[in-house]
């Protein structure tokens, strides 16, 4: 056995005494399938707000990829409001939220399965391995990204459909599929996955919407073409699918183009993940909200709308916050029955959230096979 073949099955025998891992298919195949090909460098947040990079033969870095965790493994650079930014467009799914994802879907022999978000192919490896390469199909936006997991998934002998494409219209040309399994988030559910989907097939995907409230949802089709299903107890965050929300920029407050109101919202009220989910329900499609750090060492949250409202709420210390609006417009903190909101232009309701660990819930977190 050699040296990643032993790490390898260590970490099946953690996931699956964690209960995550119970098929013997996917034991197998999860030991078979080695995950270092497919990450030849991760990356970790500096000291400075950047990454530090991992390339393979680095101490320690077979020893992290067979750990139970999510790596970052693409980084690209995009303008913000700080310069340049890098922005993470890939990773690799920690292993046990990988499983658990397989378990739910019930997957069996013979089945073809649709996988929103190719990433590194280290997901469609496993599934190549289960199912036979005939019953993989597999689409990522970024074609660099479908060329380098197509390369390493061929020095393996395997070859399934890859295609770079955007992943809410699926792939119609290889459709039915008894399983579609998205390692992103999405507001809503892409009308082509539905219809791609085989009567009596099963969906699972990260429905989250502009607030990040929401979890893994496990939908089943029936003959009438319509989905019904669950949310999985088991909570995981994936990034957002890139052109159903992208990452909006974020403004920065000064003069007069703001307006500032005091307010009393708890911070950790959209840590609650139903209020949470109900209330993102009312912002405008398309609205994000993210909690960045000042330059005096505090905390800001802000929601961006895509009309170009704003709203950004300062952590003070006691748990109090201040909200400077919607630049260009006024904002006000409205009072109801103990409840409080921020309110801006066009009819928006943005709600200043801190950012939750969700620490009542066991929680994993995956950037996904993007």
């Amino acid at each position: 056995m050699t040296n990643w073949q032993a790490k390898a099955t260590r970490m099946v025998e953690v996931i699956t005494a964690s209960g995550e891992l119970r098929t013997p298919l996917w034991q197998q195949v999860f030991r078979a399938v080695p995950r270092h090909h497919f990450v030849p460098v991760y990356y970790t947040p500096d000291d400075g707000g950047g990454w530090r990079e991992h390339p393979s033969g680095e101490p320690g870095w077979l020893e992290a990829v067979y750990d139970d965790r999510t790596l970052i493994t693409a980084l690209v650079d995009e303008d913000g409001p700080c310069g340049v930014q890098q922005i993470p467009v890939s990773s690799s799914t920690a292993p046990a939220l990988m499983a658990h994802m397989l378990e739910e879907l019930e997957i069996t022999p013979g089945m073809r399965v649709l996988e929103i978000g190719t990433g590194t192919g280290y997901h469609a490896a496993v599934l190549c391995a289960a199912l036979g390469q005939d019953n993989v199909v597999s689409v990522e936006l970024r074609p660099e990204l479908v060329s380098a997991a197509g390369k390493r998934l061929a020095e393996l002998g395997y070859h399934p459909v890859l295609r770079a494409a955007d992943g809410r219209d699926g792939l119609a040309e290889h459709a039915p599929y008894d399983r579609i399994i998205a390692t992103c988030a999405v507001p809503a559910i892409p009308a082509a996955w539905i219809s791609q989907l085989a009567p009596g097939g099963v969906l699972l995907t990260d429905l989250k919407g502009g607030l990040a409230a929401g979890n893994l949802v496990k939908l089943s089709r029936n003959g009438g073409g319509a989905l019904s299903g669950r949310f999985l107890p088991w909570w995981a965050g994936f990034m957002p699918m890139r052109h159903e929300q992208h990452i909006a920029l974020v403004p920065v407050p000064h003069g007069e183009a703001s307006t500032r109101r005091a307010t009393t919202v708890p911070p950790f009220l959209l840590d609650e993940p139903v209020f949470a989910f109900l209330a993102q329900l009312h912002p405008p499609a398309g609205t994000s909200l993210r909690v960045r750090g000042e330059d005096n060492g505090s905390l800001s949250t802000v929601l961006v709308a895509p009309d170009g409202s704003w709203c950004q709420v300062a952590h003070e210390p006691g748990g109090h916050r201040r909200a400077p609006g919607c630049r260009g417009r006024s904002a006000a903190v409205v009072g109801s029955g103990g409840r409080h909101r921020a309110v801006g232009g066009a009819g928006a309701t943005l709600l200043g959230a801190a950012e939750s660990d969700r620490r009542t819930r066991r929680t994993t977190m995956g950037l996904g096979e993007r």
